[in-house]
Order: structure tokens, then C-alpha cells, then sequence
């Protein structure tokens, strides 16, 4: 998807090559930005910075075969991702086309001329002479392009069709990341929905046992309906979570290209995350040949520099060259090509008032090249920003795991304690339902904090360019079904180290 990515000091070797010969207009140039002048990223671990390796489906570095299958399925079957490669088909058209203006262009035609001629004559009447003619010519047309305007025109096309390559690969990595989102979040949802279910089965036997004491008169109406307003609460979640999974799934199975609700249902898991390697952050200026979309900008200011180039040789005169060469005859076994006739024929046009017009074209060229240099600095520092937030991400949700995590502990411990202290008749049913309510919030929180984990690496990755150091290859297109039936695991919450 990436073959002419060829870089020589920041630009495609091939429009280089193009840009040689007589031309009008400038030549385009990388910008300076800020990311050529920065040394290193704020909020970067204080470490030495580590040496670029090949990265190649980042995704695979989570450890989890249930992503990696779901991730193959969206890049063969995401209508986004097919949509791409189709405008990727007419960015080429567009060049075969552009290139074709500078070549003669050649064509043929033939006939058959039938004529009758009515006339009248003295004393004889009207009378009339059919004749036929055969004919045939070849014609050639070329136009010069003294100027340039075609190379131009033909230089600006190529460079869109690089951005259009580059743009692809961005939707490459866009529809990779929401995959993984889309897994991370019907994982996350069923595990909420698993906690919910075993809040609802203790709040069962709590009523229960409330119900007991109320019969026995140990315990009032008051905490027998709290008991029943929190059994009903629970069952009123589960209802809710189970409709978000659902919701979750069927937007999954949209993004691997596939029937909403047709396919079988997924593992509700996540594995533990591996003790993942430092991301290698490189130099800022790094991002310029690693993101895609940085990419495209740049390809996109290079066509509109090009375009400068092109409106103004349309000031200038063109020549063009025609030729033809044919021949007739009353008969069509009478055609040959010894008695040919042929004539050439030089034009050269050019503009003498056109009311300002072609000079407002040059104008408008040179304000979009101006749009361009403006959207592709800006565009550099977006991805600035987005690289220094996925860094302070990657370290707060960690630490924010951390905490979480004792949390639970805590309100476990205290559930615990105050559920056995009533069972015991030494605590009120006002403590276990705040500890009750506590817990569930715990809970929650850890759910929320183990799918920040996932998604602030899966944004520093994204940000980073996705991969880089080899092509990410399209898959060929294959059935939009998991091909092999994956086991269920544990949903396995990660450590503190898993994620630099």
C-alpha cells in the first residue's frame, strides 16, 4: 500500500524525478516545524532515548489472539478500509490520466462517402449519378508543453496520489485501533456485567436473611425494604450493562466488516497484559516520516506547490503539433498508401486579455500552497500534543491502577466484615449497605482503570505512527468469521508494570 514511499530528504524520490526539466513555479519543500527543533518530549520517561526497532501489528505486543483475529478480519473486511483503497484506485487513475496529456495522442478514422448528384437536362429530363468514395486517415496531435503546465499538472496528481496512499494507511491505523477499543470495551462490559451479577446473587441471600430476621422480629419493615430496594437496584444494573454489552458487540462486529449480531459470541475476557518494553519514543522529528497522516499533509502541501507551477505557465503560449495523413478512392480495393495526402500543422496560442483571470488563478494556487503550509505545521503539532498526552496517560492510568486496586482491597475487606457482623447481629444493615455501595463503586472504578491501562497504550502507539520500520500488509480478503475457535480466559487484571 506504501510502495513509492521512497524518502530523500523528506520527499519522494519519484516526484523529484518528475520536478527535472524546464519548469515554472517553486519547488516543494518540508517545512520547518516544531518538531525539527525539538531535542526530546516533555513529559518522555528520564531515560536515554532508545533506538527505532521494527515495529511491525503493534497489537500483537498485548498477547491476546482474540484482538490479533479480530484485527486481521477488520483489515480484510472494514468497509472503511475498502472504501480507502478505492479512492487510493482513482488517485492512479488520475495520474495515468495526467501523464497521458504529455504523450501524442494519436487516432484513426475511415468512411464510406455515398453522393447522388440530380440534375436536369434539354429534352432529355432529369437525370441523377451516384457515386461512393472510401477514405482513410491517421492523426497525431502533440502538444510541447513549453512551460511545463502538463509536467506540472502531472507532478501535482502524483503527489496527490501519495497523500491518498498515506491517507489510506491512516485509515489502516484508525480502524486497527478501534478494533481494539471495540474488544477492549465488550471485555470491560462483561466483566461489569459479571460483577453485577454477583452483587444481584448477594443481595439474594441478604434478603433472604433479612426476610428471616423480619419474621422472627429481629429486624424492622425498614431494612427489610432496603434490602429489597437494593436486590431490585442490582437487577435494574444487570439489565443495563447487559443492553451496553450487547450495544458493544454489535458495534464490534460493524468494524470486522461483518453482520451486526450474526457471528458467534466472543470470549467476554481480556488476558493479563504482558510486561510490556518501553515504547521507543525516538526524536520528535521522527513522527514526520512515521505518521501517516503528517504524511499526507506533507504530500498534500507538495501537490498544491505544483499546482503554483501550473498556473503559471497557463500564462504563457502553447504549442501544439497535429498531423494527419490518408487517402480516398472510388473503390475500396482501390485504397493503398502510395498516393497519400498529409498535412502538419504547427499552432501557437496564447493569452493576450483574459480580464485578469489566469492571474487570479495563480493567486488562488499560491493562497491553497499557503492553506497547505499552515495545515501541515498545524498538523505537526497535533501530533505533538497527542504523542505528549498519550505519555502523561501512560503514566497516570498506572498509577491510578495502583490505587484503584488497593481500593478494592479495602472495600472487599470492609464488605466482608460487615456482612459477618450482621449475620452475627453487631451491625446494622445501614453499614452493610454502605459497604455494599462502596464496593460496587470500587468495583467499578477498577473496571474503568484496567480499560485506561489498555487504551492510553493503545493511544501512544497511534500516536507514535502505529508501525513503523516495515509495512503494515493488507491481508487477502477471507470470510468475515473467527476461523478457529478461541478459549475463554480469565479477565486478568494488569500490574503495575505491565505498562512504561
Amino acid at each position: 500500500m506504501s510502495r513509492r514511499k521512497v524518502i530523500l530528504n523528506g520527499w519522494p524520490l519519484a516526484v523529484l524525478i518528475l520536478a527535472a526539466g524546464c519548469t515554472l513555479g517553486p519547488e516543494p519543500e518540508r517545512p520547518a516545524t516544531a518538531a525539527d527543533v525539538s531535542d526530546s518530549y516533555a513529559y518522555a520517561p528520564g531515560t536515554e532515548p532508545l533506538p527505532l526497532p521494527e515495529v511491525s501489528h503493534w497489537w500483537r505486543t498485548f498477547g491476546d489472539e482474540t484482538t490479533t483475529d479480530l484485527v486481521e478480519l477488520a483489515l480484510a473486511n472494514n468497509t472503511d478500509l475498502r472504501a480507502a483503497a478505492a479512492r487510493v484506485l482513482e488517485a492512479e487513475a488520475n495520474l495515468q490520466r495526467a501523464g497521458g496529456a504529455r504523450l501524442p495522442q494519436v487516432d484513426y478514422g475511415g468512411g464510406a462517402t455515398k453522393q447522388r448528384i440530380s440534375f436536369v437536362l434539354p429534352n432529355i429530363g432529369r437525370q441523377s449519378i451516384e457515386s461512393t468514395t472510401y477514405s482513410y486517415d491517421l492523426g497525431v496531435a502533440w502538444q510541447a508543453d513549453l512551460f511545463g503546465r502538463l509536467k506540472r499538472t502531472q507532478q501535482s496528481t502524483w503527489a496527490s496520489l501519495l497523500a491518498q496512499e498515506a491517507a489510506q494507511e491512516a485509515v489502516v491505523h484508525s480502524v486497527v485501533a478501534s478494533v481494539v477499543r471495540a474488544r477492549v470495551l465488550v471485555a470491560t462490559a462483561a466483566w461489569a456485567l459479571d460483577i453485577t451479577r454477583q452483587i444481584t446473587a448477594s443481595w439474594e441471600s441478604t434478603t433472604r436473611t433479612v426476610e428471616r430476621r423480619y419474621r422472627a422480629g429481629i429486624s424492622g419493615a425498614v431494612e427489610l425494604h432496603l434490602a429489597r430496594e437494593n436486590l431490585a437496584s442490582a437487577r435494574a444494573s444487570e439489565a443495563v450493562i447487559e443492553a451496553q454489552l450487547e450495544q458493544a458487540r454489535l458495534a464490534l462486529d460493524v468494524l470486522v466488516g461483518r453482520r451486526p449480531g450474526g457471528a458467534e459470541m466472543l470470549p467476554n475476557t481480556l488476558p493479563q497484559l504482558p510486561s510490556l518494553d518501553p515504547v521507543p519514543l525516538g526524536l520528535p522529528a521522527a513522527l514526520l516520516d512515521r505518521r501517516p497522516d503528517l504524511r499526507q499533509a506533507e504530500m498534500q502541501l507538495a501537490a498544491s506547490t505544483f499546482g503554483v507551477g501550473a498556473a503559471i505557465a497557463n500564462l504563457y503560449p502553447d504549442l501544439s503539433l497535429t498531423g494527419s495523413v490518408g487517402g480516398n478512392a472510388d473503390a475500396i480495393n482501390d485504397l493503398n498508401f502510395s498516393d497519400l495526402v498529409y498535412n502538419i500543422i504547427a499552432n501557437l496560442t496564447g493569452p493576450i486579455f483574459t480580464g485578469g483571470q489566469r492571474r487570479a488563478d495563480v493567486d488562488a494556487a499560491r493562497a491553497r500552497a499557503e492553506q497547505a503550509a499552515a495545515g501541515y505545521a498545524g498538523a505537526v503539532l497535533n501530533a505533538l500534543r497527542e504523542v505528549e498526552e498519550a505519555l502523561v496517560l501512560s503514566e497516570s492510568t498506572v498509577e491510578a491502577f495502583n490505587l484503584t486496586t488497593e481500593r478494592v482491597g479495602e472495600a472487599r475487606a470492609a464488605d466482608r466484615i460487615a456482612k459477618q457482623r450482621y449475620q452475627r447481629g453487631v451491625e446494622s444493615l445501614l453499614t452493610v449497605l454502605e459497604t455494599e455501595r462502596r464496593l460496587r463503586l470500587a468495583e467499578q472504578a477498577i473496571i474503568t482503570s484496567t480499560a485506561e491501562v489498555w487504551n492510553a497504550r493503545i493511544a501512544l502507539f497511534l500516536a507514535l505512527g502505529g508501525d513503523w520500520g516495515t509495512e503494515t500488509a493488507l491481508p487477502a480478503p477471507q470470510s468475515a468469521e473467527l476461523t478457529s475457535e478461541i478459549p475463554n480466559s480469565e479477565f486478568l487484571i494488569p500490574n503495575s508494570k505491565e505498562v512504561s
